[in-house]
């Protein structure tokens, strides 16, 4: 995965990361909204989520101190980066002005 993160960055012009635990109670909030911005945007976003339980040295090195954290990234650079849960309309809005 970590090799191939860039790679993922350059798979689509706009590309939304969530860093999340399974544990965390506010990710398990987040996880149906993404799912609503995926759906209202459809292609115009590829959204990547992140266990970083599983991922710690890809969560270390994008300085990731809490989850949910989201980074979103357009033609592989980081425009936006928000933790904590963020609306539907908030994450859309950000998405279409970045």
């Amino acid at each position: 995965m970590k090799s191939s993160f860039s790679e993922i960055l350059e798979s689509h012009p706009t590309v939304l990361i969530d860093f999340f635990a399974t544990w965390c109670g506010p990710c398990k909030t987040l996880g149906p909204i993404l799912d609503q911005v995926k759906d209202d945007m459809g292609d115009d976003v590829k959204i990547i989520k992140i266990d970083v339980d599983k991922n710690q040295p890809l969560a270390a090195k994008y300085q990731v101190r809490g989850v949910p954290t989201m980074i979103l990234y357009k033609e592989g650079k980081q425009v936006w980066r928000q933790s904590g849960v963020v609306q539907k309309s908030d994450i859309i809005k950000t998405i279409k002005s970045a």
